[in-house]
């Protein structure tokens, strides 16, 4: 591979089913060795049903799990959920390489998803008070991160497929009756492979921006691999 503008591409990595918490073990230990050069990572996996709680959430948002694990984390924000037929990214990305604060890397990620939703015909927008990506006031996809070393883990959940009812269960992302959509019920997507591959470019031109997004995208295909 080579670097463009000293940024080497990022490796695109689809993990097809795993569950959650290897995978976040796999995020941490990936984070903890990267060096100055190590290419920035992008996994794109579902997971089994899981919620998950961020590091300053309240299990008063937790309202009745029943039979779904439930695991505590460390990334900001508070209770979601994750499912099969939810596309699950995680920007393993170092800031310091690219210029980005966490606020950016933020604004990039719903970014990405609002352009993906605009070529699916779906009219969506971000939320500086309330980060994610929302079409109304329906909540299609969330956004929790973790910044260790100058680099980001954890990410994005778009709602593609997935059952909608365990959100029922929590008050998601902490707002009491907070609504929560997906693309089947928006648009003709209801495939989360298919999701991937639509979502990919917007968002390595919204990380990358130009040639990078360019060089990155050529690469993809290559790198591509189960983990």
């Amino acid at each position: 591979m080579n670097a463009v503008g000293g940024v080497p591409p990022p490796r695109i990595r689809s993990l097809a089913t795993a569950d959650y918490e290897p995978t976040w073990r796999a995020m941490q230990a990936f984070t903890a060795s990267r060096v100055a050069d190590t290419p920035d990572e992008i996994w794109f996996v579902e997971h089994p049903p899981v919620f998950t709680l961020g590091m300053n959430a309240s299990r008063e948002h937790l309202l009745a799990p029943g039979d779904i694990p439930v695991v505590a984390v460390d990334r900001g924000g508070q209770v979601t959920y994750h499912g099969p037929g939810q596309l699950v990214v995680y920007p393993l990305v170092d800031l310091r390489r690219l210029g980005l604060g966490v606020r950016p890397l933020v604004e990039a990620l719903e970014n990405a998803v609002i352009d993906y939703a605009a070529e699916c015909g779906i009219r969506a927008r971000g939320s500086r008070a309330a980060p994610g990506v929302y079409v109304g006031e329906a909540k299609l996809a969330s956004v929790g991160l973790r910044v260790r070393r100058g680099a980001s883990y954890h990410g994005l959940a778009l709602n593609v497929s997935l059952d909608l009812e365990p959100f029922a269960r929590i008050n998601p992302c902490g707002y009491r009756g907070l609504a929560v959509t997906r693309l089947a019920d928006l648009c003709a997507v209801t495939d989360v492979g298919a999701a991937a591959r639509g979502f990919e470019p917007h968002l390595l031109a919204r990380l990358y921006g130009g040639a990078a997004a360019q060089s990155a995208i050529s690469t993809a295909s290559q790198a591509v691999s189960s983990r």
